[in-house]
């Protein structure tokens, strides 16, 4: 096997050397080549593709239309328009989208991810995250927290994506790894980055104040890994100006039962995605947990959360069916 020579100077970029630069496969710039007329008119002696500043002006526009979720086809059409480049129109015979989906919602390029019926954002950010280009992922999580909140970008474009790379590794064996890990890695950072401080309320000037609301906190179970959602219903919770204290990954048994002593929270929600971590007398132990002077003395409504909750929940300990009932429930106390 042969390895693709760098380009010479003046010659203009080969097609492999493109293809590292845009973060695509050489068989992407190839299909766009045949299916929209983005390709270069410039070839060797040898009959190889040569690409010119131009062309490569023409596939970056390319790439950042499709990045945010542009169909391929208008993708090609602007991207030629704005770089000035001229070509015959695209051309889509199938009605397909390289990386993207037919018609019927069924992705038909090699490895698109199992999308289904989604917002148009979520195939653009589908997009970069195969390709790995993290600044596109980064943005396109930005804009989709602002533009719908962090409920809505969690359900309706973090959640399908997430899920899509997830069917797609439990079907490719160990391929796909790196896509979910960059995904998760950039969600938990836009997800972070919405969660805005808010201190508590300061103390009455009653000789004895009325209990205040104390924080929410959350934690996954022992043995449980995922935060995300816990991370997704904290930065929620700030936006509606409730104090929180998250805790995350595995949490032992003693260190919740320490932290619900010392903080006096109002709710405490305990995250279990698999039914092997979900341990309902460890939740009804916190949930019995009391703080607070003799004759006042405290404790907190535990929330359960998480697939590995399944079946019907204890008296008493709530079990929410998404985040935007989660939401409505944890920051119940805190309305006035």
């Amino acid at each position: 096997m042969t390895r693709e020579r760098e380009p010479v100077p003046g010659m203009g970029l080969t097609t492999g050397a493109l293809a590292r630069r845009l973060g695509v496969s050489p068989t992407t710039l190839r299909s766009w080549d045949r299916r929209y007329g983005i390709g270069t008119a410039t070839r060797t002696e040898g009959r190889h593709r040569r690409w010119s500043p131009r062309d490569v002006a023409v596939l970056e526009a390319m790439c950042r239309l499709t990045s945010a979720g542009v169909p391929p086809a208008e993708a090609a059409r602007a991207a030629r328009g704005g770089a000035g480049a001229p070509g015959p129109p695209a051309r889509d015979p199938d009605g397909g989208a390289d990386g993207g989906a037919d018609g019927d919602g069924r992705s038909r390029a090699p490895g698109a991810l199992p999308l289904g019926d989604v917002r148009q954002e979520c195939r653009g950010l589908a997009r970069a995250a195969v390709r790995l280009d993290a600044p596109a992922v980064d943005d396109l999580l930005t804009a989709a927290v602002a533009r719908h909140g962090v409920v809505g970008a969690w359900q309706d474009v973090m959640m399908p994506v997430l899920h899509a790379v997830g069917r797609k590794w439990e079907t490719s064996g160990d391929r796909y790894v790196e896509v979910e890990h960059l995904l998760s890695w950039h969600v938990s950072t836009a997800l972070r980055r919405a969660t805005r401080r808010v201190d508590p309320p300061p103390p009455r000037p009653e000789p004895v104040p009325p209990a205040a609301p104390g924080p929410v906190l959350l934690a996954c179970v022992p043995g449980e890994q995922h935060t995300l959602a816990l991370e997704a219903l904290t930065a929620a919770l700030s936006e509606r100006g409730v104090p929180t204290r998250m805790f995350g990954a595995a949490v032992p048994p003693e260190a919740l039962t320490t932290a619900v002593r010392r903080l006096g929270p109002t709710v405490v929600v305990l995250w279990a995605q698999a039914r092997s971590t979900a341990s309902t007398p460890l939740a009804a132990h916190v949930a019995d947990t009391h703080w607070g002077a003799r004759g006042a003395r405290r404790r907190p409504l535990v929330v359960l959360g998480g697939t590995g909750w399944a079946g019907a929940a204890p008296a008493g300990l709530p079990r929410p069916g998404g985040l935007g009932e989660a939401l409505e429930l944890v920051s119940g106390p805190y309305r006035e």
